[in-house]
């Protein structure tokens, strides 16, 4: 029995040994590892910081209706395509083509209108110089008269004749000045196309040019059209949205980071992002522009309450704005809500914490700088023609007056 139990008494002596030896080995094995992280978190990790909360956002341009109307053709559609300039929706425009028609009517008609009160100024004048001889023959005959009555010539009553024409010759002169001066009530310190008549006249022709040209609603930028809510037949109002434009490449990315990541951030550091849709193959550059002014929770429809009594401490996240590199974007473009992970680093802290002056590109379109222009040159056209026309009536009339005067001093 003793030579079978001394190998079992071996083995069990040599068990307990063997286990310190695999718990001194796995206690190295951790204290390398920690070790090595410690290492890299020294010398690599403390300066990056990185999330998986981050969403592509972007511009969404609502396309509207300025005027209202029926639309008669949708030229575009969701997923679709489209540049600046290029039409999307038109609108029936009969009733806009008819108020453009009655306000440029009504434009030549003031103008002519006008010009004939520029005309009268010359005519009354012409009535004043008229009664103005006029009196002065009925004054050198009253004076005539006054002489002869002495010596039995004349009657007392042609004497009362004559003081009774000098009396009318007074009072026709005077109401021919009333009617030049309230004339020239009218035309005084303007000339034609500055009258306020012609500028009200051209206004409203302005203005229906105008509603009439919206009559086709085009794109403000080139992009996707989204959402498109616009029916053939549809009798809309103005400020109805029809569909949304996306423009592909003014898109940024908001990283949502948790406030103790927050610590080291700087505008103008540089981001490294990657997209769930192409994977971590494509590797996006970026940097940080800004930070949102409040946590999300901060602008939410409902925000907590944190005065009350159960109150329990959340980490916040504040959205950071990190703008794409153009090239990589074109490459591989982003569609507004995608997903991305992002990748801050942390080395240069040389940047600020608010933006002392806008980073990001203005947004503007150019569509709409010729429509006044336009408005302009057809306002210009209608006065021109107009103008043209009662020139030479006018230029016939004074050479008629003149003709007048001149049989009137012989």
């Amino acid at each position: 029995m003793a030579t079978i139990d001394q190998p079992t008494a071996t083995a069990e002596k040599e068990q307990p040994s063997r286990r310190r030896f695999f718990l001194t080995l796995l206690t190295i094995c951790f204290l390398v590892i920690a070790l090595g992280y410690g290492i890299y978190w020294v010398t690599v990790a403390r300066f990056y910081e990185e999330t998986d909360n981050a969403y592509v956002n972007g511009n969404v341009i609502p396309i509207t209706a300025q005027v209202g109307g029926t639309i008669v053709a949708v030229k575009a559609d969701d997923t679709q395509f489209v540049k600046t300039d290029q039409l999307l929706v038109q609108l029936d425009p009969i009733d806009s083509l008819v108020a453009f028609e009655q306000a440029r009517a009504n434009l030549g008609e003031t103008i002519r209108n006008t010009q004939q009160l520029f005309l009268n100024n010359t005519g009354l004048e012409a009535s004043i110089r008229n009664r103005q001889v006029s009196r002065k023959q009925a004054l050198k005959d009253l004076s005539r008269r006054s002489e002869a009555i002495g010596v039995g010539a004349v009657s007392r009553e042609e004497l009362t004749h004559a003081e009774d024409s000098l009396q009318s010759a007074d009072a026709s002169l005077v109401q021919a000045q009333a009617a030049l001066l309230a004339n020239r009530a009218l035309t005084e310190n303007t000339d034609l196309q500055q009258h306020p008549s012609v500028l009200a006249a051209a206004a409203r022709l302005r203005q229906a040019y105008i509603d009439y040209k919206r009559s086709n609603i085009r794109a403000p930028a080139s992009g996707e059209i989204a959402k498109r809510a616009a029916q053939v037949g549809q009798r809309i109002a103005a400020g109805t949205q029809l569909m949304a434009l996306v423009p592909l490449d003014q898109v940024w990315v908001d990283a949502n980071f948790k406030e103790k990541q927050l610590r080291d951030m700087r505008i103008g550091q540089s981001v490294e992002l990657t997209a769930d849709i192409y994977g971590s193959s494509v590797v996006y550059k970026g940097k940080i522009v800004g930070f949102s002014a409040g946590t999300g929770s901060a602008f939410a429809l409902l925000p907590a309450q944190n005065a009350t009594g159960n109150w329990i401490k959340v980490v916040q996240r504040l959205p950071v704005r990190i703008v794409l590199d153009p090239e990589t974007l074109k490459e591989h473009p982003l569609r507004i809500g995608l997903s991305m992970e992002a990748t801050v680093d942390l080395h240069d802290k040389s940047g600020v914490l608010i933006s002392e002056s806008t980073l990001l590109p203005s947004y503007e379109t150019m569509i709409y700088d010729n429509l006044g222009k336009e408005a302009d040159a057809e306002v210009n056209k209608v006065i021109s023609e107009n103008v043209s026309k009662t020139a030479n009536l006018n230029n016939d009339a004074l050479k008629d007056m003149d003709k007048d005067s001149a049989k009137g001093r012989s």
